[in-house]
């Protein structure tokens, strides 16, 4: 655009002076010249207001030139000022968050991720993607385990076991554990009898063995043990299900009141955290939720097709209908926007103001003029065609008069 607008400059040079020659010619020829004539002032006076603005016109220390260099900290100040005052204070923030409507815009996309998003999504899918292969996931998988591992250490779990059984033995909801225990000794019993017989076997005496009388007693013992467990799991109220739950009862009490059985839980706590076992298995889960994850990021296509993207559809319906939800979203948005103002807006204005004080003059020269770019350019091309058509409108009322 530069070339353009000096280009025409020329021409009107060029113009000017064949005009000027051919003068004589024709009266015609008078209206060229003094278009070109005019064109080539209004031109030049752009060309020198344009660059004046960033620069001295010609390196000539003409006052009030250089306008952006020399002024280039007061810019900063008022820049930052004006974000400041427009974008960054609590209430401006606050005033124009009323108008947003996150909660639906969400829902909306939510619902129907697919409509006019595909680039947006596969932007962010692929964003998502490299951050989490950059990062060093042995360190981060480590840095997330500890962070656990601290949080469970200053957490006394006992209490939380013991109000958790007792509540569920108020509402009754212990008694699928104890069918769920029943059921399991039953398996064990049956897993196991060749183990019981080979135990009566060997402390039957010789006699016993002799008779096979080792044999009846094992059978009697499998047998009445498997009907005292068929009893259990067929009768509520059988007298041992009742000590089971005298025995949860106490473990409850002893849990929230007893210090000797809380420091117990609390020794195994600690010992199972500092098993390596216990860490070789939290990485685990920690590498196969990032592969999941990456998975979702590489192909989310795919991955919202399923049942997790049945999910998040349902939930973004939920989002459009559900008004009193919308709206309590919305005001968390609104307060997190509002004290992000509050909290980071200053330290975001004096970065504005640092940076821009911090460049040189070349700098800040160069990325203005390269931010307005092309209008500058336009501006001499308007001037040049305008100050022309001036100079033909005086030349038209000087022939008149």
């Amino acid at each position: 655009m530069r070339l353009v607008a000096t280009g025409l400059l020329v021409l009107m040079a060029v113009i000017f002076l064949a005009a000027r020659h051919f003068d004589h010619v024709h009266p015609a020829i008078g209206y060229v010249r003094a278009f070109s004539e005019a064109a080539m002032v209004g031109g030049l006076a752009d060309w020198f207001a344009v660059t004046a603005l960033f620069r001295h016109p010609l390196h000539l220390p003409i006052p009030h030139t250089a306008i952006i260099p020399r002024n280039k900290d007061r810019i900063a100040g008022t820049l930052a000022a004006f974000l400041r005052d427009n974008f960054l204070i609590p209430r401006v923030v606050a005033r124009r968050m009323q108008r947003v409507d996150v909660a639906r815009a969400a829902g909306r996309w939510l619902a129907d991720p697919g409509t006019g998003r595909g680039r947006l999504r596969a932007g962010i899918g692929r964003l998502a993607a490299d951050i989490l292969e950059a990062l060093d996931q042995e360190r981060l998988g480590g840095m997330a385990r500890r962070a656990l591992a601290e949080r469970l250490r200053g957490l006394e779990i006992a209490p939380l076991l013991g109000r958790a059984l007792a509540t569920a033995m108020q509402e009754d909801r212990h008694r699928p554990l104890l069918d769920g225990i029943i059921h399991w000794a039953a398996k064990v019993l049956d897993a196991n009898e060749h183990m019981i017989r080979q135990m009566v076997h060997e402390r039957s005496g010789s006699v016993m063995r002799w008779t096979g009388l080792d044999e009846t007693l094992a059978n009697k013992i499998i047998a009445g043990l498997a009907k005292l467990i068929g009893d259990m799991a067929e009768d509520p109220g059988h007298p041992l299900r009742a000590k089971a739950e005298e025995g949860l009862a106490k473990l409850a009490h002893d849990l929230q009141q007893d210090p000797d059985k809380r420091a117990q839980v609390e020794a195994f706590k600690n010992e199972l955290l500092d098993n390596p076992a216990l860490g070789d298995w939290w990485m685990g889960v920690w590498e196969s939720g990032r592969a999941a994850l990456l998975r979702l990021a590489r192909d989310p296509d795919r991955v919202l097709a399923g049942e997790l993207g049945g999910a998040l559809r349902q939930l973004g319906e939920t989002l459009q209908g559900d008004a009193r939800l919308a709206e309590t979203i919305n005001r968390f948005v609104r307060r997190a926007a509002v004290g992000a103002a509050s909290d980071y807006g200053d330290g975001i204005v004096r970065l504005v103001s640092d940076t821009i004080r911090g460049w040189d003059a070349q700098t800040i020269t160069g990325r203005l003029e390269n931010a307005v770019g092309r209008d500058l350019q336009y501006i001499r091309i308007n001037g040049t065609l305008v100050g022309g058509l001036v100079g033909v409108v005086i030349h038209a009322a000087d022939a008149v008069l």
